[in-house]
């Protein structure tokens, strides 16, 4: 009788050392040593998928099962918060991307990620355990142990490689992102300054050679490029600028004031005027621009075009099509300003660039003008927003956090990173509207409009660009408004024989650099800005 009742306490599954008859161990999911050498097997993978699929079921079914309830507890908590997180992602994904950016909320999500994936091995090493491997048949031992190996890796080392990710973007977002408050949009619009620096070894500092601004709208994404040629002189400053007390009449101290000098002139010189700033000159920078397109510039992003190639690398290249052959400029011959003939050239057409190219097609003016030069820094431009896309950061992460890190300084706060990811998302689905103030938007380099600007046209055409909606062109209109007529085929064909020019190869362009046939190649080239984005 009591043993009848020490039975029924046990129950059926209950662990047991009687006899092999004895009901408890007829289970031989829990106690294999009574089954056969395949059910053994069998017995083992369907732990360790248990184990991978529903962690903790193992435990619950075949081991500990105190451990595999709460084991279980944590992997539907997990799957909760998973499921909030797609949910989430569906309705307002930037929230997450805030999230992660946050130093706080980064932090908390790199110990959980650590935290799983030591739970998720020591579950794994537990079911090992459960599966008893000196009960399986000699062969099956190492194939077991392989499969454990892979999955853990699987699991847990991916679980841990995340984490690893996860600090190195906290470090690089840290080094890179200001930690000061957001900023709200000017007249419903983000104005970012984006500077190329250049500190090469034959200058005295750096010199942001490139200048434009990012002008996105906050609903919409709409985007404007407006660029500045390096030699724009007399840039004003707005009234609550502290320059103003240094350039009243703006910065006009002549052939010397261009306003690519203005960064270092502050740097040097008026730095007491930012004190609360990490770089005066890029604020300083920040003013001169507010002034010359009558809008806010709230933020800058300053990028060493020294390491600007790691940049491109890390994205994997980017695609532009060229217009024309682009030099590869050599170094210049001593006592002079001119180059040895190019180091090689850029063709024309559909190219995919890698960092040490895309920085020279976005950087070479020889043989062509400054104007030419800011074209094609803006389709370089327009092409990294284009195709810097979810997926390449994701796989390529790692390598564009550290180069990052050692080519990007802005003052973009960290806590706007989600919504701005928002807009970026928005600003690839639509074609970027360009003005250059300067040819060949703003008269012609004869006319020398960056020596003497009107502000009032610069800040009128802005406005007009801004407020201006696309539309259609009108049909049988070229881009340039030119109307286009059919001609007879026949008539077409003599034109195009007329017409037709000896074919451009980089061996004839490198003649004429060699022979130093400079006005040939301005002619040749002249149209080497001209470049889209496929």
């Amino acid at each position: 009788m009591a043993g009848s009742e020490n039975v029924r306490a046990r129950g059926p599954g209950s662990h047991s050392s009687g006899p092999p008859g004895y009901p408890g161990m007829t289970d031989p999911v829990r106690h294999p040593q009574s089954a056969s050498a395949p059910v053994r097997t069998k017995r083992a993978f369907l732990l360790l998928l248990l184990t991978l699929f529903v962690p903790g079921s193992a435990q619950l079914v075949a081991g500990d099962r105190r451990l595999g309830r709460r084991a279980l507890r944590v992997t539907f908590a997990v799957w909760a918060l998973a499921l909030a997180a797609a949910v989430v992602a569906l309705v307002d994904w930037p929230v997450l991307v805030g999230i992660a950016t946050n130093p706080w909320g980064s932090l908390l999500l790199m110990v959980l990620l650590l935290a799983l994936a030591l739970f998720w091995a020591l579950l794994f090493l537990n079911t090992l355990r459960i599966i008893r491997p000196s009960l399986l048949a000699p062969g099956m031992r190492p194939i077991v142990g392989a499969c454990l190996a892979l999955l853990m890796l699987a699991t847990s080392g991916s679980l841990g490689y995340a984490a690893y990710l996860l600090n190195v973007g906290r470090g690089a977002l840290g080094s890179i992102f200001a930690s000061g408050p957001a900023f709200d949009p000017a007249d419903g619009r983000y104005n970012f300054l984006l500077m190329g620096g250049d500190a090469g070894s034959n200058r005295v500092g750096l010199r942001p050679d490139s200048i434009s601004v990012l002008s996105v709208d906050a609903e919409t994404g709409h985007t404007i490029t407006f660029s500045i040629p390096r030699n724009f002189q007399n840039a004003r400053f707005p009234d609550d600028s502290p320059m103003q007390q240094v350039y009243p009449e703006g910065f006009n101290c002549g052939d010397e004031c261009i306003i690519n000098a203005l960064y270092m002139d502050v740097t040097n010189n008026y730095a007491d005027l930012y004190p609360e700033a990490k770089d005066p000159g890029a604020e300083a920078m920040k003013d001169a621009v507010s002034g010359i397109l009558g809008i806010e510039v709230q933020a800058y992003v300053l990028v060493d075009m020294g390491g600007f190639e790691k940049l491109i690398d890390a994205m994997g290249g980017i695609t532009i099509k060229a217009g024309n052959w682009v030099p590869i400029s050599n170094r210049t011959i001593p006592g002079t300003n001119q180059h040895y003939p190019p180091k090689g050239w850029i063709p024309p057409g559909v190219q995919k660039l890698d960092g040490y190219h895309a920085l020279w097609y976005g950087r070479s003016r020889e043989f062509a003008t400054d104007y030419d030069r800011i074209q094609r820094q803006q389709c370089v431009q327009q092409a990294m927003i284009k195709q810097l896309d979810p997926a390449t950061v994701l796989t390529r992460f790692q390598a564009l956090a550290q180069a990052g890190e050692q080519v990007v300084e802005t003052d973009i706060p960290a806590e706007q990173l989600g919504s701005f990811v928002s807009l970026a998302v928005k600003a690839k689905s639509q074609d970027v509207d360009r003005l250059t103030i300067g040819p060949p938007d703003f008269g012609t380099a004869a006319e020398n409009f960056v020596t003497y600007p009107d502000f009032d046209l610069i800040h009128q055409r802005v406005q007009e660009m801004i407020s201006r909606q696309a539309s259609p062109s009108p049909s049988g209109r070229g881009p340039a408004g030119s109307v286009t007529a059919e001609l007879p085929g026949e008539l077409t064909a003599e034109l195009a024989v007329a017409t037709q020019e000896p074919e451009i190869t980089e061996e004839y362009l490198q003649q004429l650099a060699e022979a130093g046939d400079v006005e040939t190649l301005g002619a040749l080239l002249a149209d080497n800005g001209e470049c889209s984005v496929p």
